[in-house]
């Protein structure tokens, strides 16, 4: 039998419980929360009820709980940091929720504790698993929309909040909610260096003072310029992706993605002609295009399987002491970009 990781879960929010608590659920033969920490006593009992676990009202009360192998923290954002921090001195291994910290100082501080602790620190980035992301990094490998001219990434709707995630005091706004999830991707298909950026943040429809309208736009030499747009005042969403090549290309959902491309090489070439155009028009020639698409497979359960993929790969590293799949140095120019575009836009 598989060794089971004794996991404890700091904050049982939306993260800690909806994605962490029940995609734990899911890989029970490798891990079993045995502990919760969650200040609202009607969350540590419905934790107790599903999982027959200890409960703690404060954070100190799951750090001091020494029968743990690794804790999740799913606590408001600007305490990431600080608490995984406190894990790792204690000698545990951390997952942590996105932001990984809410600044390039913190990030590079933690970094260094886990080191010198000899634990893990794992970003929870799980949407590098995501099966439209997989579909579209191999479009754009196998070279049939020739080179990558622009990808736009969108995540857009129309709507109010008034929550914590709304105020910056917490680390709150969609740059830092939503955000490292499409600079995680957007930086994959970016590749190595850092980005030229330009940003842009607005507060339009939320209560607090944090941004609910960011967009980011990233360029380097012989990149693909990256336009990322995350709003809550777009009442015509957009598809999420589209993606722009010399051949062909690229749009659709994380259900489904559709894609066309021309083979110029099976057509006439076309020269500059410094004449007058016949009959006055501009140029036109009829293109035909290679068409094909890809849906996600419905049965399988999208959300939770991401969690899924994400603790399986992190499953081996607690024994072995092997490379994390998603490493903290990995999001470090995420952290960076995040840095800038506060820096640069403040609200």
């Amino acid at each position: 039998m598989e060794k089971i990781v004794r996991v404890g879960i700091a904050g049982l929010g939306r993260s800690g419980w909806s994605i962490h608590a029940e995609g734990l659920a899911g890989v029970e033969s490798r891990y079993r929360i045995e502990a919760v920490s969650d200040p609202r006593e009607e969350r540590r009992r419905e934790a107790v009820d599903r999982f027959g676990c200890r409960e703690y009202a404060e954070f100190n009360g799951l750090l001091a709980d020494k029968e743990l192998d690794l804790v999740v923290v799913a606590t408001p954002s600007h305490l990431h940091a600080q608490h995984a921090e406190a894990i790792l001195t204690s000698g545990r291994h951390v997952v942590c929720e996105k932001p990984l910290a809410t600044s390039l100082e913190e990030l590079d501080r933690i970094i260094s504790v886990a080191e010198k602790a000899g634990r893990h620190l794992a970003p929870f980035q799980n949407r590098r698993y995501e099966s439209a992301f997989q579909k579209v990094k191999e479009v754009i490998a196998s070279g049939k929309l020739g080179r990558i001219v622009q990808i736009r990434m969108t995540g857009n709707g129309f709507s109010r909040r008034w929550d914590w995630q709304t105020l910056k005091e917490y680390g709150g706004g969609s740059l830092n909610n939503t955000g490292p999830h499409f600079l995680d991707q957007a930086l994959e298909l970016f590749g190595p260096g850092d980005p030229e950026i330009f940003c842009h943040l607005d507060n339009a429809l939320s209560s607090g003072d944090a941004d609910d309208h960011v967009k980011l736009i990233f360029r380097g030499p012989g990149k693909p310029l990256i336009d990322i747009e995350i709003t809550s005042a777009c009442p015509y969403p957009q598809n999420g992706w589209l993606v722009m090549g010399t051949r062909g290309g690229l749009t659709g959902t994380a259900a489904r993605l559709d894609w066309k491309y021309v083979d110029f090489s099976a057509m006439p070439p076309r020269p500059v002609d410094h004449s007058p155009p016949a009959g006055r028009q501009y140029n036109r020639e009829e293109l035909e295009f290679q068409e094909e698409s890809w849906d996600d497979d419905p049965s399988v359960k999208g959300f939770h399987a991401l969690t899924h993929s994400f603790y399986n790969d992190l499953y081996e590293p607690l024994f072995s002491g092997s490379p994390l799949a998603i490493t903290p140095q990995s999001v470090r120019r995420q952290i960076q970009i995040l840095d800038t575009c506060h820096d640069r836009c403040p609200l």
